[in-house]
């Protein structure tokens, strides 16, 4: 009898995970800021090398939306490809998630690296009091780990953006600020004539390819089912790009998505031998016919890097003239 009832009890608790990974849920929104809250600049990733100026005018940015400011205690620190060790960029991480006084963690660069200190994190003063996480490219391992866990994050810009003047991106502050103090957003992109039209709605997730993939098979994969899956990639070759859309798409990503956005395809490097298609229709030839996919979306590796908030439900609409995203 205690037998059986221990296999009942096991099958009961893998349904309910089982239902809690296909049943769309409300994630958690952390707290907007407000004048006199204190943000974290933290470097979970790259080096900063001869960064100083750059995260300094960052500081000064947030300090002009009257922000307070703190370092991370070793976010300058080298280590040969990292921004310091990995028990020192998860020492920073960690007293920024435990810290009552700090309303969000704002990366300072991405490169890589997060992946690296994940497992060494403990979320558990962060689920109770949840904060924002802030960043994007190899941030994407956060914001997967962290959709886990039903809270909501920034796709946004780094500390290491202001290395272009402020003029130059004026979109991605403007729109960074609005979704850091609870403002509404909404985007309206020139339609592609790639895209594919429709309209849906759904919960957003998503971020860089490479990360995505390299999530696969981990607790940090997310689930894609009746979801808004938002894609972004720089410096790799087509047939790279290819290669981890196949390994996404093999893993089930795009059997119940609602649709995709595709930002940035930056800087993508030319193979001796041709790949023979755009990349849009690279894309395409990926993600099954019925799938709506707006293309041209201004997030990602580019100056122009509208803020998103994960695991937050938009309104999509895709059209052959002007397309919508409403959050």
């Amino acid at each position: 009898m205690k037998k059986t009832l221990f296999i009942l009890s096991i099958f009961l608790l893998n349904s309910s995970l089982v239902n809690s990974q296909n049943k769309p849920m409300k994630l958690q929104t952390p707290p907007y800021l407000t004048t006199g809250d204190t943000i974290a600049i933290v470097a979970p990733a790259g080096i900063l090398k001869n960064k100083e100026a750059v995260i300094a005018r960052a500081k000064k940015l947030a300090e002009s939306w009257g922000l307070k400011v703190v370092y991370g205690k070793h976010m300058f620190k080298k280590a040969h490809h990292f921004a310091g060790t990995d028990e020192e960029r998860c020492q920073d991480f960690q007293n920024a998630l435990d810290n009552p006084n700090i309303k969000a963690v704002w990366s300072a660069r991405g490169g890589y690296g997060s992946v690296r200190i994940l497992d060494k994190l403990d979320f558990t003063e962060f689920k109770k009091s949840p904060k924002w996480i802030i960043g994007y490219s190899d941030i994407t391992a956060f914001h997967n780990h962290i959709h886990n866990l039903g809270i909501e994050t920034l796709h946004a810009m780094m500390g290491s953006s202001m290395q272009d003047p402020q003029g130059d991106i004026p979109h991605t502050i403007a729109s960074f600020k609005k979704a850091l103090f609870g403002k509404e957003l909404e985007y309206k992109i020139k339609s592609s004539k790639y895209n594919r039209v429709g309209e849906v709605s759904g919960e957003l997730i998503g971020g860089n390819i490479a990360i995505l993939a390299s999530m696969l098979g981990s607790e940090s994969q997310i689930s894609t089912d009746g979801k808004i899956l938002f894609i972004e990639e720089i410096g790799e070759y087509k047939y790279s790009i290819d290669r981890m859309l196949q390994s996404l798409k093999r893993a089930g990503y795009f059997t119940k998505v609602k649709a995709v956005i595709v930002g940035g395809m930056t800087k993508v490097k030319k193979n001796t031998t041709p790949w023979g298609s755009s990349i849009e229709q690279l894309v395409l030839d990926v993600i099954p016919k019925d799938i709506p996919v707006l293309f041209d979306f201004p997030a990602g590796h580019d100056k122009d890097n509208r803020a998103l908030i994960m695991g937050r439900s938009v309104q999509l609409s895709i059209n052959n003239k002007q397309s919508t995203v409403v959050f």
